[in-house]
């Protein structure tokens, strides 16, 4: 009957929450398969290593099967982008547990069943719970939600994913709050610091300069060697890291739908129009779309007129009873639609009812007879002045409307989500309708005594059936596609002859770089298994010789470069550090022309041919110089006091060489300066920034293996 009835019975909510956890949230792609090489590559299923603990590739497996099942089951939209974000997701849990389980027990962060307890029934429940145990008035129903957990068999599926999953994902969350926490107090802002920071940063600077800018320098003069980028490279290795990477080239063929195989679906729905005429009955509706494969499945019910939101609404409002329009394009589709029928139906009902289960029920097993005559006999006793409430709670097994008197509000909109027999008499009924129905579905099996009591927001609702078939490409297009492909991939058996090859054909060539924990590449999308070949398969300079099928195109990739994990190469680093290596020389060049110990401005300008400029109100606790730009080394010896009395060594900046004097320092006091106020703000904000960061650090500081590339 309700959402809430299957979920009692099924536990869906479980999944759901589960899923919802930041902690579980995730989703790997079908089966841990891929270049035909099964499931465990070689012996070994370690997925991966952190600081030594192995994480199993077969524990990866279980959670990524459980959480796809899930995902599909509430109609999420699984597509490769949140397959990408979510499969990470996965990865970093995996690796948390592994950093964290000692550190937890090391620290003594633990959950006790008192918490579980107020963690699911306390003030703050779960976001899922909250949302289905909420009453009428707004108000979290611990009760109900107790009852309903308490429901749960020992030893089934629904029990073994609440306390085997659910609850202890709220645990690990809690643990990890608890832990953010505890480093997040630990920081601590002595009082003199912030003293000392105010009166700095209430500094205020005049200074007279000149900036020696490196454009006065033609690039062409300077030559930077392989041995220059390597000795800067050097000096900066902690800037220049990568991970393994690899670089590619691709072209694809294209094997979408052309317009011969797009006027074949056409027609393939057009021959339809007769035999959805005949339709005239649900039974003959649901075996037309079944004998069709229609893409749009039969939706026996009325869907009121302000919720109709495709756009083509109008056109359809228009048509009169067993009239036809299509085919025409619905988004990726052919469609041809049926006005089937039309009626007056409410938006809003409320309702209220008991439900007598068939089969075991409180260790005794209820035979269909004996539910229908116990239905039956509630009726009698109510028709004779029983009261409802009093019978609601003495034989309805609806545990999730015990406390509410049976009663439920209902929107048009969850109309497919509840039983077919049940949502009949509530939509399609009158108010006062007091019937008994039977209700058979995956949930449950019983009958319901049903009143409705109300129903609001009468308007046209409309009974529509589609026959729509997916505009695809016929084989004859993937064949040709899929031979040009081969044909190039067999032709192209280096990086000169791929080059060639894409020349003559015209060929758009296109660039990628990908890391070993990629799913896609961009523009492509799912192209797990071009990757998978790069790094297991091929090296710099190799050519695939096969395409690989990726969506509606054939690719056939090339390795153009492979970067280890390390520091970069000359060749890779070249493109992001000439220009600096560039500077430096002509800082140096610029530097031997006006000396390095200058003695005035005045000289400075002369021999550089440049003027002197003033920068007023320099700020202490600023990041750029009006008019200069970011200089941070101009911008920290404007408030040198040597310099007031003599001019500055030269500064190699961003832009230029600088050299610069001092004319004034002067100080702006901060009248609202509360240095305990502030201790505290910056104390809780950099707590919790820190408290969340020490996660990341530790996974700085771990060594941690990944194996992924050789599974999936």
């Amino acid at each position: 009957m309700s959402v809430i009835q299957s979920i009692r019975d099924k536990a869906a909510w479980i999944i759901i929450g589960a899923i919802a956890l930041a902690l579980i949230a995730f989703i790997v792609q079908d089966a841990l398969q891929g270049g035909g090489r099964g499931l465990f590559s070689g012996n070994s299923t370690t997925l991966g290593k952190v600081n030594g603990t192995s994480i199993d590739v077969r524990d990866f497996e279980q959670r990524y099967k459980m959480a796809e099942e899930n995902y599909r089951a509430q109609n999420y939209p699984v597509n490769d982008q949140l397959r990408s974000q979510i499969r990470e997701s996965l990865w970093n849990e995996f690796v948390e547990d592994a950093l964290m389980t000692d550190e937890y027990a090391k620290l003594g962060i633990t959950i006790s069943d008192k918490e579980v307890g107020d963690l699911l029934y306390g003030a703050n429940p779960p976001q899922m719970l909250r949302q289905q145990f909420t009453d009428s008035t707004g108000t979290y129903n611990a009760n109900m939600a107790y009852q309903a957990i308490r429901s749960l068999k020992k030893g089934s599926a629904q029990y073994n994913s609440f306390w085997g999953e659910f609850v202890p994902a709220l645990e690990k969350s809690r643990q990890r709050e608890k832990f953010t926490s505890l480093v997040g107090k630990s920081m601590y802002v002595p009082k003199w610091l912030l003293e000392k920071t105010n009166a700095e940063n209430s500094q205020r600077s005049s200074i007279s300069y000149v900036n020696v800018p490196y454009s006065t320098i033609p690039d062409s003069t300077i030559k930077i060697s392989d041995e220059d980028v390597r000795e800067y490279v050097d000096k900066h290795k902690d800037a220049y890291k990568q991970e393994n990477e690899r670089g590619l080239i691709y072209v694809s063929f294209d094997a979408s739908p052309n317009s011969a195989d797009s006027l074949s679906v056409y027609n393939s729905v057009a021959n339809q129009k007769d035999a959805l005429a005949a339709a005239n009955t649900t039974s003959d509706i649901q075996n037309l779309m079944a004998n069709t494969s229609s893409e749009t499945p039969y939706f026996d019910g009325y869907v009121l007129s302000s919720k109709m939101q495709m756009s083509n609404a109008d056109t359809l409002r228009r048509l009169a009873d067993g009239q036809i329009i299509g085919p025409y394009q619905d988004g990726p589709n052919y469609t041809m639609a049926k006005m089937v029928s039309r009626r007056q139906m409410p938006d809003s009902v409320k309702c209220r009812h008991i439900l007598i289960k068939i089969g075991d029920q409180q260790g005794q097993a209820r035979t269909d007879s004996a539910a229908k005559k116990l239905i039956d006999s509630i009726e009698t006793a109510l028709k004779g002045g029983a009261n409802f409430d009093s019978m609601v709670v003495k034989y309805s097994d609806d545990a999730g409307s015990k406390d509410k008197k049976g009663e439920y509000e209902f929107t048009s909109m969850q109309f497919s989500n509840l039983s077919k027999e049940f949502a009949e008499v509530i939509f399609y009924g009158n108010v006062g309708d007091k019937k008994i129905v039977k209700v058979e579905n995956q949930s449950y099996s019983g009958y319901h005594y049903i009143e409705v009591l109300s129903q609001k927001k009468f308007e046209t609702a409309f009974k529509i059936a589609y026959v729509s078939h997916a505009i695809i490409p016929s084989d004859e297009t993937i064949n040709g596609a899929s031979g040009m492909a081969s044909q190039f991939a067999g032709e192209s058996r280096d990086l000169k002859s791929f080059d060639d090859n894409a020349a003559k054909r015209k060929l758009n060539k296109l660039q990628a770089d990908v890391k070993e924990s990629d799913f896609m590449i961009m523009g492509l999308g799912e192209s797990r298994e071009i990757i998978r070949w790069a790094f297991n398969d091929a090296k710099r300079g190799t050519v695939a010789d096969h395409a690989y099928q990726v969506g509606d195109k054939f690719v056939v990739p090339a390795v153009v470069s492979v970067s280890e994990k390390g520091t970069m190469s000359v060749e890779k680093a070249r493109p992001l550090v000439e220009y600096k290596v560039r500077n430096e020389k002509k800082a140096e060049g610029i530097i031997k022309k006006i000396g390095t110990a200058p003695t005035s401005l005045e000289a400075v300008a002369q021999a550089s041919g440049q003027q002197i400029l003033r920068a007023d109100s320099v700020t202490f606790n600023s990041t750029f110089i009006p008019n200069v730009g970011n200089e941070m080394k101009v911008l920290g010896a404007s408030f040198n006091k040597e310099y007031q009395t003599k001019v500055s060594a030269p500064i190699k900046g961003e832009i230029g060489v600088f050299v610069i004097k001092v004319d004034n320092i002067t100080a702006a006091p901060n009248p609202n300066f509360d240095a305990k106020a502030q201790q505290q703000a910056i104390q809780q904000q950099m707590g919790a920034m820190f408290g969340y960061r020490a996660m990341e650090i530790m996974k700085k500081s771990a060594t941690i293996k990944d194996n992924r590339i050789k599974f999936f």
